[in-house]
């Protein structure tokens, strides 16, 4: 999984992007949308939905997007297999069919997972959806000129690590068969039981082979939901979106499609679009945005404002900022001294740092606190609120540095409110009444990056954050815990180079179980058992409030992205 920025989601994505955090219930129609209203609160078909986006929808070809349950732009014109359900708050953190007539039946060890498609399914042009579409809509995602989505079919297929898409290799892959026009059946090499999450990604999407035109399918990608492109300028910049009339309602109980058109406008600062839509003028009074949040100052604004509050969303999305040591460099290879660390953290004043309470809760779980996560409350070096100073010091001592010492944190210059000058400072000041000297050392966000990602550069201790690709323990943990995970020749996300053979095995046991309630719980037990070893110091997990023009009904907000699903939206 690639680190999201708090705009995008390995969320991402959310188009992660990513992109884009607890488990409260997120506002909805029954709290806020009869308020922004200002009457009839009655969803209805019809008119047109704006959104107003700071980065532009690239790479609109279903075998390029990064995306956790189909995205949300996306997702008005790709089904998949399976989708998240679209509901508020935990509801929606459950993966539920799409084109599919179940979330897949798996054998008894999970290595081979079944889909039989719904009946009736078509294309934008009326033609039906089979599942050879199916099929060679996730071939063509292996082409390296169309790069850029989701990892796991090459690791987890038979066979398939090798593959170079339907381009190169007609023979295409035969971990996937299709038996008949509404079956196809996944062979896996090892145990998944989280195939359904994998699923929604939308490298599952159909592709018809006769219409698939290479690198530019992205200009007009064949519809399979309730919405076609008819407009796509300057790579995603301008998306406009209308209505695909042999999409059905009643194969598709997720979307509801109630606008006209959809018209996504991006490449805007971000104070521009939260100004358009606090102004509500105009288009801009039927507007959202996926991927803009209120900022400190807009906030405190807008809280102020009984109207403007009123059309603000809260989200939380899967996604937990943390401290990072890595034990091969001096001293953080001594526990002790990572402990020390953990005990000093004022998190009251990296909250602060992080916009507020408002925008930011503490955290000292490494998964973020939702149950579809298998999050389990523990604080093994707490801190309270302001940091424990003095225990700080007596572990320091233990470990031979009885006046003290000196470290470089490393962090990114960008001002993200995650891995920013502002945190730095916030764990610099906590430490120096640890007796722990921090230097701080500022990075261009790509050097940040590079530097932080290399197993041969990565520093003693940085700030780093992590996103889920879909709200499950697994995508979470196994990334950066993993042993078998650490890349010494790319991009490694492994920052405290774990690799223990009992977590290993744990991860490989967890994956095997298709109930993914008891999964969950696993994960819980195993991101405590990894905590102890204080490879990590958590910090805390974003919140997201975000406006909805006056005009906007409906505002759900799922768990699952934190962001409002434009698939639910109305706009009379």
């Amino acid at each position: 999984m690639r680190q999201p920025s708090l705009r995008a989601r390995r969320v991402a994505a959310v188009s992660v992007s990513l992109v884009v955090a607890a488990g409260a219930a997120a506002c909805g129609p029954k709290d806020n949308d009869a308020k922004a209203s200002g009457g009839d609160s009655t969803p209805h078909k019809g008119g047109t939905l704006t959104v107003l986006n700071s980065e532009a929808q690239t790479d609109f070809d279903p075998a390029r997007l990064y995306t956790s349950g189909g995205g949300n732009v996306p997702s008005l014109v790709f089904r998949t297999l399976t989708t998240r359900n679209r509901e508020n708050g935990a509801a929606g953190a459950k993966v539920v069919p799409d084109l599919a007539t179940d979330t897949g039946r798996p054998s008894k060890d999970a290595t081979v997972w079944t889909y039989t498609l719904k009946k009736g399914l078509k294309y934008e042009d009326g033609t039906p959806i089979t599942s050879a579409d199916i099929k060679y809509g996730i071939e063509r995602s292996f082409a390296p000129e169309l790069s850029g989505g989701a990892p796991y079919l090459r690791d987890w297929l038979v066979g398939a690590a090798g593959y170079q898409g339907p381009y190169k290799d007609k023979k295409g892959l035969s971990a996937i068969e299709t038996p008949d026009s509404r079956t196809i059946v996944f062979h896996l090499d090892k145990p998944e039981g989280e195939f359904p999450y994998l699923a929604t990604q939308t490298q599952f999407t159909p592709v018809p082979k006769s219409k698939d035109t290479g690198t530019k399918y992205e200009e007009h990608p064949l519809s399979s939901g309730p919405y076609k492109v008819v407009e796509n300028e300057n790579d995603g910049e301008h998306l406009l979106l209308e209505r695909n009339t042999y999409w059905s309602s009643a194969t598709d109980p997720e979307r509801k499609a109630y606008p006209d058109k959809v018209d996504v406008r991006s490449g805007l600062d971000s104070s521009v679009i939260n100004q358009r839509l606090a102004a509500s003028q105009g288009a801009d009074a039927a507007a959202v945005t996926t991927d803009t949040n209120l900022g400190p100052a807009e906030l405190a604004k807008v809280t102020g404002d009984r109207e403007l509050a009123a059309r603000v969303g809260t989200g939380h999305f899967g996604y937990t900022n943390y401290l990072a040591f890595n034990p091969t460099v001096k001293p953080f290879d001594n526990a002790k001294v990572r402990q020390a660390i953990s005990y000093a953290i004022d998190r009251s004043s990296v909250v602060n740092a992080a916009g507020g309470s408002a925008l930011a809760e503490p955290a000292t779980t490494y998964l973020p606190n939702q149950k579809s996560f298998g999050y389990t409350p523990y604080d093994l070096f707490p801190a309270g609120k302001t940091g424990n100073a003095a225990k700080a010091k007596e572990l320091l001592k233990e470990a031979g540095y009885k006046n003290g010492l000196t470290v470089t944190l490393t962090h990114s210059n960008s001002k993200d409110f995650e891995t920013s000058p502002e945190i730095a400072t916030a764990v610099q000041d906590a430490l120096k009444k640890a007796g722990i000297t921090v230097k701080l050392q500022g990075l261009e966000d790509n050097d940040y990056r590079d530097k932080i990602h290399s197993v041969k550069t990565e520093p003693g201790l940085f700030l780093a954050h992590w996103g889920a690709d879909w709200p499950s323990g697994g995508p979470f943990l196994a990334p950066i815990f993993d042993g078998r995970q650490i890349v010494k020749d790319g991009a490694n996300f492994n920052t405290g180079l774990l690799n223990d053979k009992s977590v290993n095995a744990e991860i490989d046991a967890i994956n095997k179980l298709t109930d993914l309630d008891a999964a969950a719980k696993r994960w819980g037990a195993l991101d405590k058992k990894i905590g102890e070893q204080a490879l990590t110091v958590p910090l805390f997990h974003p919140v997201y409030k975000r406006l909805v023009g006056k005009d906007i009904k409906n505002v759900v907000i799922s768990d699952w992205t934190g962001v409002l699903d434009i698939s639910q939206a109305a706009v009379k």
